[in-house]
């Protein structure tokens, strides 16, 4: 397949946001586990994603593979070929690398794992289809300094800024170093996922370059947190050691906190799409965004 055609004029669009000035909610209207012909996954762990949104894993990958991703991230953090390439995203108040995107063109180490069957099959299953890259990344949070990610849905910005019709994509992040609960660790609202949170306000024509860095736009504000909080009954923080990963739908409203410990974390985080929810021209934002932060060439693993 080649790149998407269809405008979001003549897509219809099921989730609007960012028009009112007020933020809404509304159910979601697509599935969370379409039917497949099965995978990595077991029925209970299934039935898990279906109702929290989210299913942690121990022991995704084998330490042999954490220590070359490892290396892999330093090597691209480094990288003085890298160094004022957009696709090097730095925190807002150091030089420190914060993120690195589309590391399964820049690394072949990362590509093999995230078309790994361990990996891209999880995903096969959940969306029932075929699934291509949609965003892939190192995500770093140096010890003392690495600065929070505020509580967003994924798919309102996708939705938004990239015109991903569906919420029909997968997010796996795996952790390269271990995730504690006091440094910077996923936090996720189990069950957010089945409501949609339109927020408030334009898009900034290139939004992406101040959002990778800080989010401002496109974030929900604390009266639609407290209802999803209230309704779930808890905030989980997700923890493993290197190696182990999570899973979490698109939608699913999750955050993370600033890394003031002395420990740092890193995690490899790669977005899949169904090959069936190709993205059109954005709902909310005058263009796409870039190819490296949103892929809209479909290629299957």
């Amino acid at each position: 397949m080649g790149a998407a055609t269809v405008t979001a004029r003549e897509a219809t669009d099921r989730y609007p946001t960012r028009t009112g000035t007020a933020a809404t909610t509304m159910p979601r209207h697509d599935p969370v586990v379409y039917p497949s012909d099965g995978g990595p996954l077991d029925g209970a762990q299934m039935h898990a994603f279906d109702g929290d949104g989210f299913l942690a894993i121990e022991c995704l990958i084998t330490s042999a593979e954490v220590e070359l991703l490892r290396d892999e991230v330093e090597r691209l953090a480094a990288d003085p070929g890298l160094a004022g390439d957009e696709r090097v995203i730095r925190e807002p108040d150091s030089d420190e690398v914060r993120s690195v995107f589309e590391v399964h063109r820049l690394s072949e180490v990362m590509a093999r794992v995230i078309a790994d069957e361990r990996v891209a099959g999880m995903a096969r299953q959940i969306l029932g289809s075929d699934v291509y890259v949609h965003q892939s990344r190192v995500n770093r949070k140096p010890g003392f300094v690495g600065r929070e990610f505020y509580w967003h849905s994924d798919f309102e910005t996708w939705h938004a800024e990239d015109g991903m019709p569906a919420a029909r994509a997968v997010s796996v992040s795996i952790a390269l170093t271990p995730n504690y609960d006091c440094n910077g660790s996923l936090m996720v609202i189990p069950g957010s996922h089945r409501t949609f949170v339109a927020t408030v306000g334009e898009t900034p024509p290139d939004h992406y370059r101040h959002s990778l860095r800080r989010q401002e736009v496109g974030v929900p504000d604390h009266g639609a947190l407290t209802r999803l909080t209230e309704d779930a009954g808890r905030i989980v923080t997700v923890t493993g050691g290197a190696g182990s990963a999570v899973m979490f739908d698109c939608n699913l409203m999750h955050g993370s906190a600033g890394n003031i410990s002395p420990y740092p974390r890193t995690n490899l985080f790669v977005v899949y799409n169904s090959v069936e929810n190709e993205l059109v021209d954005p709902f909310a934002a005058d263009r796409p965004r870039p190819d490296f932060v949103a892929s809209r060439h479909v290629v299957s693993l």
